[in-house]
């Protein structure tokens, strides 16, 4: 019995510790302005080029020219919509460089066709690069090689770095460049609205940025007087030209596969000013299709974030299932002080959830009554993506096997 009295004080002293926390972070985390008609609401459906993107007494000429970067591969059924998306940005100077890394199937020839596309239509004249990448060298996983490569051929002086599957409103670029400008940031990542089609995606992704959120604590990048802790999005990684050439560009990072971070990362380091936000009302993505497939696609890179130990991948989930899900099943076999101190462990423990859910997301639904098993399913795919990766020596990324001693060594 005194192990459980031990630990129920551990249990109720970190949740306690976590509600501070996360009420704390909630006045850091920032929601990026949208964009307003005279006299209205903010919209998501139309944007003024005059307004938040291009100030008073400036002229389209005097913006900064932003050159926005997509890697693709194997995106055949998304980037012609998120390309067409970027296409109809009000901000009036930017260009697209996409890079189409070494797909099998009809991406590269979909990528042509809106070249030629662009290139037809009078009311579009922003330039779309397409570049056709066949070999990957070594020393480099194949998006960051694609990134690099695109941004050998910008021209902007800020650069930003999106995905294949994104799609931005109309005022998004516009809503972003403004921010950027009026909080002197050096680097701006923005969180979009994560779109899912079924009850069970939605609550193991709710719960996924939640466990993320209380790993990495993601706030951390608005404050300003530390340096240590940054953080990158894949979705939107807006950045400018001094800045990345700072950090090193991608080749700093060329083989880490978690290089949207590892960008947040370095530019905090660098002692550079960096903001993240929520930008759920500008930019939206359907992260995975289907649970099988976020399940799938986890396995392959959430080992990445223990730096491939398996000693921390297992105290992660150790401390995932006595933390989070031994709570619930205490509640049941217990009695005393011990059962209502477990009680009060979930009642801090899903307040810390609400609070971050809505700061992350933005709303908070049913997902919550299947907390307990989704921290189980989170589990789960963290031990299996230990076991797979130790088991083929490596993963295998979008057609590509990187050796896992590359990876350990890139790492450290």
């Amino acid at each position: 019995m005194f192990i459980f009295k031990l630990l129920v004080i551990l249990t109720l002293g970190y949740w306690i510790v976590m509600l501070g926390d996360t009420l704390w972070a909630r006045k850091l985390m920032r929601q990026l302005p949208a964009s307003s008609k005279p006299g209205g609401s903010a919209s998501t459906e139309s944007f003024a080029p005059a307004g938040l993107g291009q100030p008073r007494g400036t002229t389209a000429k005097e913006l900064p020219l932003v050159s926005i970067i997509i890697a693709a591969k194997e995106e055949e059924a998304s980037i012609t919509e998120t390309v067409k998306h970027l296409l109809n940005q009000t901000y009036p100077r930017f260009e697209i460089i996409a890079v189409n890394d070494r797909s099998q199937d009809g991406t590269g020839h979909k990528l042509e066709e809106l070249r030629k596309w662009s290139q037809g239509k009078r009311q579009v004249e922003v330039p779309l690069t397409v570049i056709h990448v066949t070999t990957l060298p070594a020393g480099w996983l194949g998006k960051n090689h694609a990134l690099y490569q695109g941004f050998l051929q910008a021209r902007g002086q800020i650069i930003l770095f999106t995905d294949a599957d994104v799609l931005f409103q109309p005022h998004a670029l516009a809503d972003a460049v403004h921010y950027m400008k009026e909080t002197d940031a050096d680097h701006l990542t923005l969180t979009p609205k994560i779109v899912v089609n079924s009850f069970w995606l939605s609550a193991f992704v709710q719960y996924f940025f939640f466990a993320l959120a209380l790993y990495i604590r993601p706030w951390r990048a608005n404050i300003d007087t530390q340096h240590k802790h940054g953080m990158g999005v894949g979705a939107f990684n807006m950045i400018t030209r001094q800045a990345y050439d700072k950090i090193g560009t991608h080749q700093a990072f060329a083989f880490r596969p978690d290089d949207d971070l590892q960008l947040g990362m370095r530019v905090k380091q660098a002692g550079l000013r960096q903001r993240l936000a929520s930008g759920r009302t500008q930019l939206a993505v359907e992260w995975y299709k289907s649970l099988r497939e976020a399940v799938q696609g986890l396995e392959k890179n959430v080992f990445s974030g223990f730096q491939y130990r398996v000693l921390p991948a297992a105290a992660g989930v150790f401390g995932q299932l006595l933390l989070f899900f031994f709570p619930f099943v205490a509640i049941f076999v217990l009695d005393g002080w011990v059962f209502w101190s477990y009680v009060l462990s979930i009642v801090l423990m899903l307040s810390v959830y609400s609070l971050l859910i809505q700061s992350l997301i933005g709303k908070l639904g049913k997902e919550l009554l299947v907390f307990p098993a989704t921290v189980c399913l989170l589990s789960y795919i963290v031990t299996r993506s230990v076991w797979l990766t130790l088991r083929q020596g490596g993963i295998h990324w979008r057609g590509t096997f990187y050796v896992l001693e590359q990876l350990k060594k890139m790492k450290r």
